[in-house]
């Protein structure tokens, strides 16, 4: 190993792809010469979370971000394999000090996380990780939770650093690969509505402010009006083109100003930004949720009951419940669906098609491009039954159509067998008598398929099971240990909020 090492400031970028409210690249950017680090981990892009539409998302923040740096004085460097034979070539090379974010993700940062702590201090590198706003590592009691999210929303948004000192030697940036360079197949999205980086970001959260947040508190549940209304916003803060922070300071200024109207939806969308770190927070304290039940009780409910053959027809989108298929085919199209068809689909799967949580949340996880691991397996296992709460989140697919598409124009939309049918019957098409099927050219089994489960039989049986599990002795106290550890708290001081909110049913916050 050289003697003569040079000193460098790594940053370590993960889920935070921005240069502005970042504190891990302020505090390197003041203490010499900073070499800005992406690592493209094999591990993780192969995992069964991961998609292509995810690296096209990350791609483009990637050539965002190192524009950024490089106006800065230092280009972003990229470089592929496992992160521990990266730092460690790195290593070789100059005298590190590794800076980064806590990261809130999925089992296998949380295991790499921890072997690179091993790895510092084995070799004697000092490693800072720093706090991601809202989610507190180590946390001792939720009582104190929201107190310390509060005071971390208080502190001003950071700047970008001003510059940032050149390297002593020159390291080669490294290719931005495609997905082709990585063997990752093509973005599948038939409508690529939403691209990545810290600019494109904050347009939008400036459109949302300035224009489309005032129809947020009434438009968000409808698939109609939801892409407009809804803040768009879960991808850039799932990837760290934005901050937490950074969202809600500009939040709270807008609200100075904000006409009656206004102010409601933006208190709304204020609250559903405090429960999106409430959900990650769940996972930062317990990461085995990701594939262990909230519940142990419930362990065994759907496990050893999985039909391939239902679970085929829910991903293709063909279960024959119109709202259900056309909420399904938009999200494949676009990588993006709202919340309350999020919560559709997966009650469907789980209570209607009985199937364990596990594998639809890892093949949800890769048709939404917001993918935020704390968000999504938290909400998963609520909405399935394994959380311990005492709502069972069952949805009637054809009353979810008539209240959130009563026209038939979303499901018309995404499913073209069923353009010709009467609205009357567009969210039960098999009620159509024959003849008319004939005459309008949609047969119920072979344009359309017919409903593959009796939903209104099915969510009686469900209800009977959970009930079952239910008289379980261990699970009173299990739920209560749960919810010590997990549930929300009305405010700072350790008051108990009730245990259901209305915004516990929100599979998406955004």
């Amino acid at each position: 190993m050289p003697v003569n090492r040079p000193s460098v400031q790594i940053v370590w970028f993960k889920r935070d792809l921005r240069t502005a409210d970042h504190l891990p690249l302020i505090e390197a950017a003041r203490r010499g010469p900073v070499l800005p680090l992406y690592i493209i981990e094999p591990s993780l892009i192969n995992a069964p979370d991961f998609d292509s539409i995810h690296w096209s998302f990350i791609r483009e923040s990637l050539v965002d971000l190192r524009q950024s740096l490089a106006r800065l004085g230092q280009p972003l460097v990229v470089r592929v394999g496992e992160v521990l034979a990266v730092l460690a070539d790195l290593a070789r090379e100059f005298d590190l000090t590794i800076w980064s974010h806590e990261e809130t993700g999925n089992w296998r940062t949380y295991q790499r996380d921890r072997e690179v702590r091993r790895w510092t201090r084995q070799a004697g590198i000092v490693q800072h990780e720093l706090p991601a706003n809202g989610i507190v590592r180590r946390l001792a009691s939720r009582n104190d939770w929201a107190r310390i999210w509060e005071e971390r929303m208080g502190v001003p948004v950071l700047p970008s650093p001003q510059r940032l000192d050149p390297l002593v030697r020159l390291v080669d940036p490294g290719n931005i690969p495609t997905h082709k360079e990585l063997g990752l197949p093509p973005d599948r999205r038939i409508v690529a509505t939403q691209r990545g980086g810290e600019r494109i970001a904050g347009e939008v959260l400036r459109s949302f402010l300035d224009q489309r947040g005032l129809g947020y508190r009434g438009g968000i549940s409808s698939p109609l009006t939801a892409e407009q209304a809804c803040s768009r916003l879960s991808p850039y803060l799932a990837w760290g083109n934005l901050s937490t922070r950074q969202v809600m300071a500009a939040l709270r200024q807008r609200m100075r100003d904000a006409s009656p109207r206004w102010a409601a939806s933006l208190r709304a969308f204020e609250s559903r930004l405090h429960w999106r770190c409430h959900f990650m927070q769940k996972l930062e304290d317990e990461p085995q949720i990701e594939f262990r039940n909230f519940v142990r009780a419930y362990d065994g409910l759907r496990e050893n009951e999985f039909d391939e053959t239902l679970f085929a027809a829910w991903q293709r989108g063909e279960t024959g419940y119109p709202m259900i298929d056309a909420s399904l085919r938009m999200l494949m199209a676009t990588g993006w669906l709202n919340f309350r068809m999020r919560s559709m689909v997966v009650a469907f799967a789980s209570y209607d098609l009985w199937l364990h949580w596990q594998r639809p949340a890892h093949w949800l996880a890769r048709q939404f491009l917001d993918y935020e691991p704390g968000i999504h397996y938290p909400q998963f296992q609520m909405q399935s039954g394994t959380a311990g709460h005492a709502t069972v989140r069952l949805y009637n697919p054809v009353k979810q159509g008539l209240d959130h598409d009563p026209t038939g124009e979303f499901v018309r939309r995404w499913i073209p067998a069923l353009r010709s049918v009467p609205t009357s019957f567009v969210h039960a098409p098999w009620l159509l008598p024959p003849e008319q099927q004939e005459s309008l050219g949609c047969l119920i089994g072979k344009d359309y398929p017919a409903p593959i489960v009796d939903h209104q039989e099915v969510a009686r049986q469900a209800r009977a099971r959970i009930a079952l599990v239910r008289r379980d002795p261990r699970l009173v106290q299990e739920v209560a240990e749960v919810f010590a550890r997990h549930g929300s708290r009305r405010r700072a001081g350790g008051a108990v909020a009730t245990r259901r909110s209305r915004n516990d049913s929100q599979l998406s916050l955004f």
